[in-house]
């Protein structure tokens, strides 16, 4: 009997060995992001969990989004199948945290690239360029311009550049109200407690065209800045930097990245430029 086990425990062990060898070839080495934010066999991607059309958490535990779409591309292309990735949380304030501390390879989640954010982490893309709106109430006729926010309470998420070019640049005297996800400044928006929300329109207008949003909010149509999307990953890590704008290239090329940005921001009536020309790492 103890012999007929240690055959099986043998046996098993030998099973085990070649599914390890087998799942290994998929799986990446470091400079393609299997080790940090990860072990061999998953990458782990941060996302916005809060931005339908772009990153969205749905309540039964699925993600969907361009970002989404884009970050499963890259993934494919660095030899990870969708059910290898994992998907983390990532708010605008904490993103270069996660990268540093490397709780995540890469974050795709509408980060626009600037330089203060590239003294810290670097950047693959562009991929995506939006450009800064206000979203207020559809009734609203008293917003047309960004002086209109002097006096107005102006909401947007901590650690998102736009207040700040809002309120440094364009509407000194507005009352700047930051808070930990764009749904609490639409909840706001929604109780007039807020007399408008700013970010990148590519995800004003996400949130405009969900279902229980519709007729409620509008875009004023404003382009206060151009917000280029990269993606972040480990500063020095050249080698993934290439192999992501590899993959960006790829998916424009293809197809794919028209397909995704129809299907996840076409709904909402939203017009995306052509994709940009990759400028990072070159």
């Amino acid at each position: 009997m103890k012999l007929f086990k240690a055959g099986a425990a043998a046996a098993v062990a030998v099973v085990l060995s070649l599914t390890a060898t087998a799942c290994g070839g998929g799986s990446g080495s470091a400079g393609d992001g299997g080790t940090a934010g990860g072990g061999k066999d998953k990458i782990v991607i941060g996302i916005k969990f809060d931005q339908p059309g772009l990153g969205l958490k749905t309540p039964d535990g699925k993600f969907t989004g361009f970002d989404v779409d884009v970050a499963t591309y890259v993934a494919k292309e660095l030899g990870y199948q969708p059910d290898q990735i994992e998907f983390k949380q990532a708010v605008s304030a904490e993103r270069e945290n996660l990268i540093s501390n490397g709780d995540v390879k890469l974050v795709v989640a509408t980060y626009t690239i600037n330089d203060k954010r590239k003294a810290k982490v670097d950047f693959a893309g562009p991929y995506f360029l939006a450009h800064q709106d206000l979203l207020v109430r559809a009734d609203d006729t008293s917003i047309t311009k960004a002086e209109d926010l002097n006096k107005k309470n102006l909401c947007s998420v901590t650690g998102s550049t736009s207040a700040q070019n809002v309120k440094t640049k364009l509407a000194p005297d507005a009352n700047l109200l930051e808070q930990g996800g764009y749904s609490e400044c639409l909840t706001g928006l929604e109780n007039k407690t807020v007399d408008a929300l700013t970010t990148d329109n590519s995800i004003l207008a996400g949130f405009a065209a969900q279902e229980k949003n519709k007729g409620k909010f509008k875009l004023v149509g404003l382009k206060l800045s151009d917000e280029p999307y990269g993606i972040g990953l480990k500063k020095g890590d050249k080698e993934l930097q290439t192999k992501v704008n590899a993959a960006l290239k790829k998916m424009v090329e293809d197809g794919s990245w028209q397909k995704a940005v129809d299907a996840n921001l076409g709904p909402a009536g939203y017009k995306a430029e052509p994709a940009p020309q990759i400028t990072e790492g070159s």
